[in-house]
């Protein structure tokens, strides 16, 4: 191998082409119209079934980006793993998230798993300038917002 080839480093090239107007999408001022914008988004037949994840991207003017399915676990988990929420709102150039579980028992109290993976999440988008605004969990009859309870 030449000595100039050792210098040659594989690079990545960004492209950033949205496919609609931000101005059109619809913007999240409370952990309601979240859990609205989610529960319009989310499969209705296995929501009492088995746990899943979702995320809201959302920009600058919260309006939304889009929305992510994260994880489709068991009947009593599933996992969110940071760097998979942490590289998709870096990829969709979010610059605030909310992300949401159901709990198909009905009980909408966090666990304490729920509880660390939040604060866990908070720390890692401070550090990515990613604003971590909610995490709610969900049931076909309510919700529980963690940022109303001052737990975020």
């Amino acid at each position: 191998m030449e000595q100039k080839e050792l210098f040659k480093v594989a690079e990545v090239q960004l492209s950033y082409k949205p496919h609609f107007k931000a101005q059109e999408r619809p913007k999240i001022t409370s952990a309601k119209q979240a859990y609205d914008l989610l529960l319009a988004n989310w499969d209705m037949e296995l929501i009492n079934f088995i746990e899943q994840a979702k995320m809201i991207l959302l920009n600058r003017n919260n309006r939304v980006l889009g929305i992510i399915n994260l994880s489709t676990g068991g009947g009593a988990s599933t996992v969110m793993d940071a760097r998979v929420i942490f590289t998709t709102a870096l990829k969709a150039t979010a610059t605030s998230i909310l992300v949401a579980h159901n709990h198909p028992s009905g009980n909408l109290r966090p666990s304490s798993e729920d509880i660390r993976l939040t604060e866990k999440l908070k720390l890692a988008g401070k550090l990515l300038e990613i604003e971590v605004h909610d995490h709610l969990i969900i049931s076909e009859n309510g919700y529980f917002s963690m940022a109303e309870e001052a737990m975020i």
